[in-house]
C-alpha cells in the first residue's frame, strides 16, 4: 500500500537532517500581513472597526450556503475514507507503533483542538439560544432543549472533521512520504514540484494567516473571561489593563511551555487540564440537581444524534435569520476552518502510528464526547437558572457572555475555591492553545526536513508574541466580537484550501490503493518453494540468533542471493543497486535492494535487522545475549512482518521477485495516474530505529 518516496534507510555516509530553518519568504511575508493588522487595529480603530464590519457583512450575507456546504462535504470525505479499505493505512510505516498512550493522546487531542472557549461558550451559547433560538419562540421547553443540541452542534463532529482531514493528510504524507510536515507537502499529488517558489509560499502564508487569526480568536475570549473571574475572585479591575497583563503573562507561560516541546510542556499541560475540567464537572454534578443533569445529558445527546443529519446542511433558506447564522453556525464554520491548519498539523505531530482509521474516529468522538458532556452539564445547570426566573442571569450571558461561567459557579458551595480551579484550568487552556499554536506556526514558516523535528525556539517565541500582539489589538478595536469577525473574514480564503487538500488526499490514497492492488495480483507468485526438511523448520522455529549469527547468515546467504538478482536484473537492463548499510546503535548491517524506474516509483526491498528481547521459553546458555535478531523485509510502507532467517538462496530470491513483481504490477495499474508526485522525490534515506524499543544490546 505504499507510494511516491524511496525506501526509508539510514546511510552510515549521510549526514543527520538539519535543524529547521526559517523559510523567510513565508515568514516575513506572513509576520508583516499580521504585524500590519495588528498596529493597523492599536492606532485606527475606528477605521479598523468600519473595514471589518463591512467585509463580515458582505461574506455571510454571500458564502454562507457556501460555509454550509463546505462543512457537510468535509464531514462526508472523511467519514468515507475511515469506512473505506484506505481507513487501514498506517499513518507511518506499517510496523509503527503510537508514541503516546490513549490518555495521553486523547488529552492533547483535546487540548489542542478547543481550549477556554468551551467554558465560555458551554454557559452563555444554551442560554443565548433558549432565549433567541433560529426559528420558532425563545423561551419555551423546546426551546431548551434545542438549545443545548445547537451547541453540540457547533462544538461537534463538524469542525472536528474540518481537524481530522487536515490533521489525517498531514500525518500521512509526514510519516508515510517522508515528506516535510507542512502545508506543501499535502499538495504534492496535485502539483508535484510546482509546489516549491511562490506558490507554496503562498499556500503557507495563507494557512499562517488562517492559523494565526484563530488562535487570537480564541486567546481573546480567553483573556476577557479571565479578566472577569479574577475580579470575581480577586476584586481586581475588569478592565484594559488586566486583559494586558493576561497576555503578557499567557505570551510568558506559552513560551516556557512551547520551547519545552511536545513531550514535556505541551504533553504535561494538556494532561492537568482534563485533569481540572473533570474534578469541575464533577462537582457541578454532584452538588447540582444530580437527576436533572444526568437525564439531560441522556436526552441531549438523543436529540443531537436524532437532528444531526438534519441540521447538517440547513441554511434556514426561507426563514434567512442572517443574524443568527452571522453570529453562530457562519463564525463557528470559520473559526474551525482558519484552526484547522494549525490543529491538523499538531494532531499529526502526536498521532504517528496510529491508523488513518483510527485517527479519524479518535479525532471526532473522543474530544466530543468529552465536550458533550461539559456542554450538558454546564448548559443544563445554566438553562435550570434561567428557568427558575433568574433573568439577570440571562441578560448577562447574552450581553456579556464572558460573565456568564463565573457567575454560574457562584450559585454552588465552596464557590471561592471552585473558581479558583476554573481560573487555573481556564488558564491552563489558554497557554496550551497559544504554546501549541506556537509551535506549530514555527512549523509552518520553516523548512523542517524531519517530521519529528519542530521549528527553532526563537521563532516559536516569536509567534508566542506575534499573536499576543494581535489577539491585543482585535480586543482594542471591539471585543471579542471583532474577533469573531475577523474569523468569519479569514476563513474563506483558507476554505480553498481545505479543497485542495480533500482533492490532494484523494489522489494519494488511490495510488495506496493501487499499489496493494498490484501486490495482492501477485500474491500466487510470491511465496518461496515449500521447505522439504522438517528438521530443518524445526530449527527455524526454535532458533534466536544473535548478532554473529545473523551477520553470519547476511554475508554467506542473504548477500550472495541478492547480489544474484541484482545482476541478472542488470543484464535485463534494469538500473538497479544493491548496498550495505549500517544500523545505527546495533553494530549490525542492513542489505537494501533498489531499481531505479525514470519518471516512476523506484522499487526497494531491504532485509533489516530489528533487535527484540530473548523470550522467556527460549533456550539460554551461560553468557548468551539477552537479545536477538529477527532479518524483517522492509518495504516503502515499512516492515512486512515476517522474518527470513533461515531462508535458503532460492527462497529469498524468490520473495525479491515476488515484491518486484508487485512492484511492476504496481505501476501497470497506476499507469496514466495523475497523482503528481510520482517520480519526482529525490532518493530519501531515514533510519526506521525509531519505530522500534530495542533492548541493549552491548553484549
Amino acid at each position: 500500500m505504499p507510494f511516491e518516496v524511496e525506501l526509508p534507510q539510514l546511510n552510515p555516509e549521510s549526514t543527520p537532517p538539519k535543524a529547521p530553518r526559517p523559510r523567510w519568504p513565508v515568514l516575513i511575508g506572513s509576520a508583516v500581513v499580521i504585524l500590519a493588522i495588528a498596529l493597523w487595529a492599536i492606532l485606527a480603530q475606528d477605521d479598523a472597526d468600519a473595514v471589518i464590519n463591512t467585509l463580515v457583512g458582505w461574506t455571510a450575507e454571500n458564502f454562507g450556503w457556501y460555509y454550509v456546504l463546505t462543512a457537510g462535504l468535509i464531514v462526508f470525505f472523511v467519514l468515507g475514507v475511515a469506512f473505506s479499505p484506505a481507513g487501514r493505512t498506517k499513518l507511518g510505516p506499517d510496523h509503527a507503533k503510537p508514541q503516546f498512550s490513549m490518555f495521553t493522546w486523547a488529552s492533547m487531542l483535546f487540548a489542542a483542538g478547543i481550549g477556554i472557549d468551551l467554558m465560555f461558550f458551554s454557559v452563555s451559547e444554551p442560554v443565548a439560544q433558549y432565549v433567541g433560538p433560529p426559528t420558532g419562540d425563545g423561551g419555551t421547553i423546546a426551546a431548551a432543549r434545542q438549545a443545548i443540541v445547537w451547541t453540540f452542534f457547533h462544538y461537534g463532529p463538524v469542525g472536528w472533521a474540518m481537524y481530522a482531514l487536515m490533521g489525517g493528510a498531514f500525518a500521512y504524507f509526514a510519516y508515510r512520504r517522508n515528506l516535510p510536515l507542512n502545508i506543501r507537502s499535502l499538495l504534492t499529488p496535485l502539483f508535484g514540484k510546482r509546489v516549491e517558489g511562490w506558490g507554496g509560499h503562498s499556500i503557507d502564508i495563507l494557512a499562517v494567516l488562517g492559523t494565526v487569526f484563530g488562535i487570537a480568536t480564541t486567546l481573546g475570549i480567553g483573556v476577557v473571561q479571565l479578566s472577569y473571574g479574577m475580579h470575581v475572585l480577586f476584586g481586581t479591575p475588569d478592565g484594559v489593563a488586566t486583559q494586558i497583563a493576561l497576555i503578557v503573562l499567557a505570551v510568558a507561560m506559552a513560551t516556557l511551555s512551547t520551547v519545552s516541546g511536545v513531550e514535556k510542556g505541551i504533553r504535561r499541560l494538556s494532561e492537568a487540564n482534563v485533569i481540572l475540567a473533570i474534578a469541575l464537572l464533577l462537582w457541578i454534578t454532584i452538588t447540582g440537581d444530580t437527576r436533572r443533569i444526568l437525564e439531560g445529558l441522556v436526552m441531549n445527546v438523543g436529540d443531537f444524534m436524532a437532528g444531526f443529519s438534519g441540521m447538517l446542511l440547513d441554511t434556514f433558506a426561507w426563514e434567512q435569520p442572517d443574524a443568527w447564522m452571522q453570529g453562530w453556525t457562519l463564525f463557528f464554520w470559520a473559526w474551525w476552518i482558519a484552526w484547522a491548519p494549525f490543529v491538523g498539523l499538531f494532531l499529526a505531530r502526536i498521532s504517528r502510528g496510529r491508523s488513518l482509521r483510527q485517527f479519524i474516529f479518535g479525532v471526532l468522538l473522543i474530544p466530543f464526547g468529552f465536550i458533550a458532556v461539559f456542554i450538558s452539564v454546564f448548559g443544563n445547570s445554566a438553562l435550570e437558572i434561567v428557568l427558575g426566573g433568574n433573568s439577570s442571569f440571562a441578560d448577562t450571558a447574552m450581553n456579556l457572555p464572558e460573565r456568564a461561567f463565573f457567575d454560574l459557579l457562584q450559585q454552588y458551595p465552596a464557590a471561592p475555591i471552585v473558581i479558583a480551579v476554573a481560573l487555573v484550568t481556564g488558564l491552563l487552556f489558554y497557554v496550551t492553545s497559544a504554546d501549541s499554536g506556537a509551535l506549530v506556526l514555527s512549523n509552518l514558516t520553516s523548512k523542517v526536513e524531519d517530521p519529528k523535528q519542530d521549528g527553532s525556539k526563537p521563532l516559536r517565541i516569536f509567534w508566542s508574541i506575534a499573536t499576543g500582539l494581535l489577539t491585543l489589538g482585535m480586543l482594542l478595536v471591539g471585543g471579542v466580537q471583532t474577533l469573531q469577525q475577523a474569523t468569519l473574514i479569514i476563513g474563506l480564503p483558507v476554505s480553498v484550501l481545505l479543497y485542495l487538500v480533500m482533492i490532494s488526499f484523494y489522489r494519494a490514497l488511490r495510488t495506496e490503493a493501487q499499489h496493494l492492488e498490484g501486490y495482492e495480483a501477485t500474491l500466487p507468485t510470491r511465496y518461496a518453494p515449500t521447505e522439504t526438511s522438517w528438521r530443518r523448520r524445526l530449527r527455524r522455529s526454535t532458533t534466536f540468533p544473535h548478532r554473529a549469527q545473523v551477520m553470519r547468515f547476511i554475508d554467506t546467504v542473504a548477500e550472495p542471493a541478492l547480489i544474484d538478482v541484482t545482476d541478472e536484473l542488470r543484464k535485463s537492463g534494469v538500473e538497479v543497486d544493491c548496498e550495505r548499510t549500517e544500523v545505527e546503535g546495533l553494530s549490525v548491517q542492513a542489505l537494501l535492494v533498489t531499481a531505479y524506474f525514470p519518471d516512476q516509483q523506484d522499487f526497494t526491498y531491504q532485509i533489516y535487522p530489528v533487535a527484540h528481547e530473548l523470550p522467556t521459553f527460549a533456550y539460554r546458555s551461560v553468557g548468551s545475549p539477552e537479545y536477538y535478531f529477527r532479518l524483517e523485509v522492509f518495504t516503502v510502507t515499512g516492515s512486512h512482518g515476517y522474518d527470513i532467517y533461515g531462508f535458503d538462496s532460492d527462497q529469498i530470491i524468490a520473495d525479491v521477485l515476488g515484491h518486484y513483481e508487485s512492484h511492476l504490477e504496481y505501476l501497470r495499474i497506476s499507469a496514466g495516474g495523475s497523482d503528481a508526485s510520482i517520480g519526482e522525490s529525490e532518493h530519501v534515506v531515514t533510519d526506521w530505529s525509531d519505530d522500534f524499543e530495542h533492548p541493549e544490546t552491548t553484549n
